[in-house]
């Protein structure tokens, strides 16, 4: 899989915690690694592509504007309750599209070279106009994170 102007593969793994909550312990699965996906894929991992679509320039947006831009890992579950990364997407509305379907979704802050490779790909294909009550609430985070910085 290459890397172009509007796919970015990536080499992905997970693993099995075991976490304590009071005197009961649940195993949760959680994201191990993230590499890019120009090499062969390593063993254990599994290689996604993290595609951008022009009808989403308008989600990819609004998750750049946020205070961290985030990427989510859609899973599928297997029988015996093993999770495989299956799609990584910048769009939130996927991720929440997928929860509420059950589908498991993790998440990973986006890295520096992502969101410029996002940025540069919505300034390419021209900005998509946002609904005004979904800018007020990023403009509204925008200010709050601004003023947490300040203090």
């Amino acid at each position: 899989m290459q890397h172009s102007e509007s796919i970015w593969p990536m080499h992905v793994s997970l693993k099995q915690v075991e976490k304590q909550m009071g005197r009961w312990s649940s195993v949760q699965w959680e994201l191990d690694q993230v590499l890019p996906g120009n090499d062969p894929t390593p063993a254990g991992f599994k290689t996604i592509a993290l595609e951008l679509f022009l009808d989403e320039r308008a989600s990819y947006r609004l998750n750049l504007d946020m205070a961290n831009p985030t990427l989510f890992i859609v899973c599928d579950e297997l029988q015996d309750g093993t999770w495989v990364p299956a799609v990584i997407s910048a769009d939130q509305n996927v991720a929440a599209g997928c929860l509420e379907g059950d589908t498991p979704v993790l998440s990973m802050p986006m890295p520096d070279a992502v969101a410029c490779w996002l940025e540069a790909f919505i300034t390419r294909h021209g900005e998509v106009e946002i609904s005004a009550h979904r800018r007020k609430h990023v403009n509204r985070r925008k200010e709050l994170a601004q003023q947490g910085r300040s203090r």
